[in-house]
C-alpha cells in the first residue's frame, strides 16, 4: 500500500512565526493556492485515493478538502484521528516561536550543558524540555507523544490495508510527521522544516513501513505549472 503523507497548508500562525500545537488557524490564501497546487499535481501525475485521514485539526481537515477536491478524489472515504495531532506546546501553545524555540528552551539546555542549539538536540530531549517548561500541564511526556505517533500511524495504515486500498493519502503536521519518520528510521538525519504542502511516500504490508521520499514538493511544482498554463 503505498501512502501519500501531507503537512498541511500554510497557516496565519506559520506566517507570522507562533507555535500552533494543538492550538489552531486557518489556512492563508497563500496557504489554499498551496495546496491547490497539491492537488493539480497529484492529478496530473494521475494519482488517485482509496482512502484519506488526517488529525482533527481544522488546519488539516482545510487541506484535505483542497486536496480532494482538486485532485478529483472527493467521493472516497475520509476519517479524522487525533493521535496524528501537532505536538502539544502546552502554556506555549500560540505564543511565538521566538519565545519558546529561541528563548526558553535555549536556557533549560545551556543549563544542562547542552548547547543553544534546540534543533540539535534529541527529540525525546526536546519533548522533555517542553514537559518542564510548561505551567499548564499540557504537554506530552515523549512516551506519550512517540506512542500517540506510532499508534495514530499504525492503526491508519492497519485499517486502510484492512479495507483493501492501495493509495491512501494522510494529512498532518511538521513536527509530527518529522517525528513519525524518524521514528521509523532512527539510524538516519531526522526531518527538519518540512514545508508546508510537501509530501512524504511510504509504503506499507503488513505492520511494517518503508520511507522511500521526505518532504518532496514536486507535486505542488508541477500543480503551479498547471495553474500558470490555464
Amino acid at each position: 500500500m503505498k501512502i501519500y503523507l501531507v503537512r498541511h497548508g500554510k497557516t496565519m500562525f506559520n506566517t507570522i512565526g507562533r507555535a500552533q500545537g494543538w492550538s489552531d488557524t486557518p489556512l492563508t490564501d497563500e496557504g489554499e493556492l498551496g495546496i491547490t497546487e497539491l492537488g493539480l499535481g497529484f492529478k496530473a501525475r494521475g494519482v488517485t485515493f482509496e482512502r484519506a485521514y488526517s488529525s482533527d485539526s481544522g488546519r488539516t481537515i482545510q487541506t484535505m478538502g483542497l486536496i480532494l477536491k482538486h485532485s478529483e478524489n472527493e467521493e472516497i472515504s475520509y476519517t479524522f484521528d487525533k493521535r496524528i495531532r501537532e505536538w502539544c506546546f502546552g502554556s506555549f501553545d500560540g505564543g511565538y516561536d521566538g519565545d519558546l524555540f529561541d528563548g526558553v528552551l535555549p536556557v533549560v539546555f545551556t543549563r544542562n550543558g547542552k548547547g543553544t542549539d534546540v534543533w540539535e538536540q534529541p527529540l525525546s530531549e526536546i519533548c522533555q524540555a517542553i514537559y518542564d517548561v510548561d505551567t499548564a500541564g499540557w504537554a506530552e511526556t515523549w512516551e506519550e507523544l512517540s506512542g500517540r505517533i506510532l499508534e495514530g500511524f499504525h492503526a491508519i495504515a492497519e485499517e486502510a490495508e484492512a479495507a483493501g486500498a492501495e493509495n491512501i493519502v494522510i494529512v498532518s503536521h511538521g513536527m509530527t510527521i518529522g517525528t513519525f519518520i524518524h521514528l521509523l528510521r532512527p539510524y538516519e538525519p531526522r526531518p527538519r522544516g518540512l514545508d508546508n504542502g510537501c509530501v512524504s511516500e511510504l509504503t506499507y504490508e503488513k505492520g511494517v513501513f518503508h520511507v522511500e521520499t521526505c518532504g518532496d514538493m514536486s507535486y505542488r511544482e508541477l500543480g503551479r505549472e498547471k495553474l500558470a498554463l490555464d
